[in-house]
């Protein structure tokens, strides 16, 4: 259900499910665990789950490598197809160019590496696990 107007301006819905709905997250267990981290502000201060959102907080999402900042423009508690979750917010547009320019610095950093074309065999494995290089599996 997806909630447009202002004339409930005393409408609110929970911060979990709202980016659950939103999908920037795929669960609300998942969306729990970031909000509880430090992950997601909302207004500029630190939020919790059951913190209602309304239409016209900003909230500040980071996702792994990502960073999001937008605008509440619209509540829904229900998760639907992509599109329809995109109407649920609006970012801005300082956030959409540093995202960009961000993913584009992990491109160019990436380039230069090249995926070995098969994984590790046993003998491999052992050598990496004696050098201590514990990732590079």
């Amino acid at each position: 259900m997806i909630v447009q107007s202002n004339d409930d301006a005393a409408a609110a819905i929970r911060l979990d499910i709202w980016l659950w709905a939103a999908r920037f997250f795929k669960t609300r267990a998942l969306a729990k665990k970031a909000i509880e981290g430090g992950k997601v502000e909302l207004n500029q201060a630190a939020g919790k789950p059951s913190k209602g959102v309304r239409v016209g907080d900003r909230l500040s999402i980071s996702r792994s490598e990502e960073r999001f900042e937008v605008e509440v423009i619209a509540l829904g508690d229900q998760r639907g197809s992509a599109a329809v979750a995109q109407t649920l917010y609006r970012e801005t547009e300082a956030s959409r160019t540093a995202r960009v320019e961000s993913a584009e610095r992990r491109r160019m950093e990436r380039s230069g590496y090249a995926k070995p074309p098969t994984k590790p065999d046993k003998r491999a494995r052992r050598l990496i696990i004696a050098l201590g290089d514990i990732d590079a599996m």
